[in-house]
């Protein structure tokens, strides 16, 4: 693929009303043309992480959080006794000396975001909802929540964000130092498909068996970033992160053309193809745009993988009472703090393997808190979240090489 080239906190009174904002959608429906195919052979119950990550990287993508595959559909075994972690740690820093390691543009010397130099990291969440593909109040509310509360804990060495401190670029040490815009509520019509629509991907994709109606590929993804920011005047360069949440039943892909085909190192959300490989992504787009894709999540899905807890826990863990929005705060996290880390993708932190600072945690959760159906790891100004561990290279030292997945810089000490 080429690649197509201060509100800290807001007070409650604040969230509720962009969440009222939010939630007004266009009830229209809208229409797509799948393929028409054979039903596919079953995709295989493991996915090859390693292979997906150096694919994406090579494509200008980062920070892939791959499927993982679930027990009771696959019998894979869950991801292994925690302390632990996942890649080949300890994670390096590519951009000594600047350039060295620039194989695309954008490249930004070995710069990482949300250091002095820079300033906060302003996050700006656009809620992707287009005609038909509406979603709900409770689902933005928990995500602008989540993120508000972590804006709120800037300085703090209580949540994961604060593991980030440890880490630095040629612009200087990273403070863990997060401003959140209000939330942008994007009503613009999907495009056409970019990528192929499998007719097989049509139905037993949600736990609730339904499937997606459209594809749309990463180019298409990065146009619409910049259309969003472009018509509310915001900036593109390493202040700033856009988190573009996609509407359920909307499959993503690196690559347009076929979904069914990994040729050309093609890898989609989940499905029922070989391509089916990841649940979210972050990269820099050619107009200095940092952004993450966040696809609608995927749990207890009948494919046989997941997006969500299940990977680890008997069941989804809900800590909010609503699993789409608890299972999307995960992922949120991990990209958010890969952004940080390596925003181009090529000359930050990650380890020989291409595992970034949240893709050597992956699905793991370290000690839980609450009833079980409503565990949680994280409390942030006083409201509870489950979220991944971020990798600490501190804790991976200091242990000989036997833990580094942690859930604030509070525990690395």
């Amino acid at each position: 693929m080429t690649k197509a080239h201060k509100r800290r906190g807001l007070g409650a009174a604040l969230i509720l009303a962009a969440a009222a904002a939010l939630a007004i959608a266009t009830p229209t429906v809208a229409s797509a043309t799948p393929s028409v195919s054979a039903t596919p052979a079953n995709p295989p119950c493991t996915i090859s992480a390693n292979q997906v990550i150096s694919s994406a990287r090579a494509q200008g993508i980062g920070g892939v959080i791959v499927a993982a595959g679930t027990s009771t559909s696959c019998q894979d075994p869950p991801p292994p006794p925690e302390p632990a972690f996942n890649g080949t740690p300890p994670l390096l820093f590519h951009g000594s000396p600047p350039t060295s390691n620039c194989s695309f543009s954008p490249c930004e010397d070995g710069k990482v975001m949300m250091t002095r130099e820079n300033g906060p990291l302003i996050i700006t969440p656009i809620f992707w909802n287009p005609p038909g593909h509406p979603m709900s109040f409770a689902y933005k509310a928990i995500i602008t929540s989540y993120l508000a509360a972590v804006a709120e804990a800037s300085g703090r060495d209580t949540n994961v964000f604060s593991v980030l401190n440890e880490y630095y670029g040629n612009n200087g040490q990273i403070h863990y130092n997060i401003d959140l815009t209000f939330p942008i509520n994007d009503t613009n019509p999907l495009p056409a498909n970019g990528c192929t629509l499998d007719s097989a991907d049509t139905s037993k994709i949600y736990a609730d068996g339904s499937g997606y109606n459209a594809c749309l590929d990463d180019n298409q993804l990065q146009a619409e970033v910049n259309s969003v920011t472009a018509q509310h005047g915001l900036a593109h360069n390493l202040s700033h992160i856009y988190v573009l949440y996609l509407p359920k039943q909307v499959e993503s892909c690196f690559n347009p053309g076929s979904s069914a085909s990994t040729a050309g190192g093609q890898a989609c959300t989940i499905n029922h193809q070989p391509t089916a490989a990841y649940c979210a992504y972050h990269s820099e787009d050619p107009a200095n745009a940092v952004y993450a894709n966040l696809a609608y999540p995927i749990y207890n899905s009948p494919v046989g993988f997941t997006c969500g807890s299940d990977a680890r826990f008997p069941v989804v863990e809900s800590p909010n009472g609503n699993p789409d929005a608890d299972t999307e705060i995960s992922p949120t996290s991990h990209e958010v703090s890969e952004a940080i880390t390596d925003p181009d993708v090529q000359t930050g932190w990650y380890d020989s393997t291409g595992n970034e600072i949240g893709d050597d945690c992956a699905y793991i959760y370290g000690a839980t808190n609450g009833q079980p159906g409503r565990l949680y790891n994280q409390t942030i100004s006083g409201q509870h979240f489950l979220t991944q561990q971020e990798f600490s290279n501190r804790v991976f030292n200091a242990s000989g090489g036997k833990a580094g997945c942690v859930d604030s810089q509070r525990a690395e000490s």
